[in-house]
């Protein structure tokens, strides 16, 4: 059995749900029993953690931390309050990446405060809908998208659910869990994907992946979702928006569609999210991102300058699941490409385009992949 298939028979216990990366008991999240693989689990590269590495990563946490507000969120510029749910969610994820659960570690409490400001917006005027009510993420054209926030904070109290250490806590980020998958199923559209607003008339691969990998947190924290009325759906849109070249569409149907790098990368994670870890879609979408390895200059379409955090984000989970033929010669190269943007002197990362928490947090998930805390990646 070679590494990459010893990575996805793993998973795909996990996603058939006869062993999971995690199992639900009371409230406390604890590993579930699983029969041993057939040969050794793949290496998962923490041997590329170089000191430089981990002095950026070990500065980056620190400035997520000291960059929390009272009530538990992040404020980023340039996006402002517009994006709190999705950036605060985001810099949760990459402090849980470094090991610390809420109330554990040393950004233990800030992971726990996060998850309380997340939950909290599940009880807005629409219930269950984790986005601020004054303020919502701008997208490409400026406009609104506060579905990708809303994404991005399920994944987040999913990852969270089962860990807070107190019981009353704990079933309040259960309970805003549930009402946020309720939503994100209501949510879906008459294209089987989801779109920048609730119940939009057109879908995309990219809001569309974000909602798959949030539902499947959620299963994997015990929550029930919909296979075939939901989850078939979503896998059914997101294939159809493949390119003849492998990539991926921005949408299906489109006249002027185009295959590109940050929206294949999602694609990809979207069908891995639904537990579809083979076959010709993914293996086509797989040699469509390789060309993309980091390190190399591409054109402002093949990588525009505003998609750099989100593209290289969903490639790396992509390569990460898809085994050390894919992540062995990845993973050096978007560790060498971020170390070279990192700002000295503490600054973390950032760009024209987004502020240092999303910034930030997004080189931190990537960066701190190995050492395989997540849950949702755990292999």
């Amino acid at each position: 059995m070679t590494p990459s298939a010893t990575r996805r028979d793993f998973l795909r216990l996990g996603a058939a749900g006869a062993a999971g990366a995690f199992a639900v008991s009371g409230h406390a999240r604890q590993p579930a029993a699983a029969p041993a693989p057939a040969a050794a689990r793949p290496k998962t590269g923490a041997e590329f953690i170089t000191k430089e590495t981990q002095e950026a990563i070990n500065a980056g946490l620190d400035l997520i931390a000291r960059g929390q507000l009272a009530d538990g969120s992040f404020f980023d510029r340039p996006a402002g309050g517009a994006a709190a749910v999705g950036v605060t969610a985001l810099a949760g994820l990459a402090l849980m990446a470094a090991g610390n659960q809420p109330g554990r570690g040393r950004y233990g409490k800030a992971v726990a405060r996060a998850a309380e400001y997340v939950a909290g917006m599940a009880d807005g005027p629409r219930a269950g809908f984790l986005t601020a009510p004054d303020a919502q993420f701008r997208g490409l054209m400026n406009q609104p998208a506060p579905m990708y926030s809303h994404g991005f904070g399920t994944l987040f109290l999913a990852e969270v659910c089962g860990m807070l250490p107190a019981a009353g806590k704990d079933a309040k980020v259960r309970a805003a869990l549930e009402k946020a998958v309720a939503f994100t199923v209501a949510a879906q559209n008459q294209e089987g994907g989801w779109r920048y607003e609730p119940l939009a008339q057109f879908a995309d691969v990219s809001v569309t992946t974000a909602m798959m990998m949030a539902l499947r947190a959620a299963k994997n924290a015990g929550l029930f979702v919909p296979k075939e009325a939901v989850i078939d759906k979503g896998v059914a849109y997101i294939k159809a928006c493949q390119m003849p070249d492998g990539g991926f569409s921005y949408w299906k149907g489109h006249p002027g569609a185009y295959s590109a790098f940050a929206r294949t990368a999602a694609s990809v994670v979207g069908l891995y999210s639904a537990g579809v870890y083979d076959g010709r879609e993914v293996e086509r979408g797989l040699k469509y991102l390789r060309q993309f390895t980091p390190g190399r200059h591409f054109n402002v379409r093949e990588i525009p300058p505003h998609h750099y955090w989100y593209g290289q984000y969903y490639a790396a989970l992509a390569m990460w699941t898809a085994g050390d033929d894919y992540w062995t010669p990845w993973f050096p190269a978007i560790r060498d490409e971020l170390l070279a943007k990192y700002q000295a002197g503490g600054r973390g990362w950032t760009d024209t385009h987004h502020g240092p928490v999303y910034a930030t947090a997004m080189a931190l998930i990537v960066l701190q992949l190995p050492n395989n805390y997540l849950p949702i990646l755990q292999k």
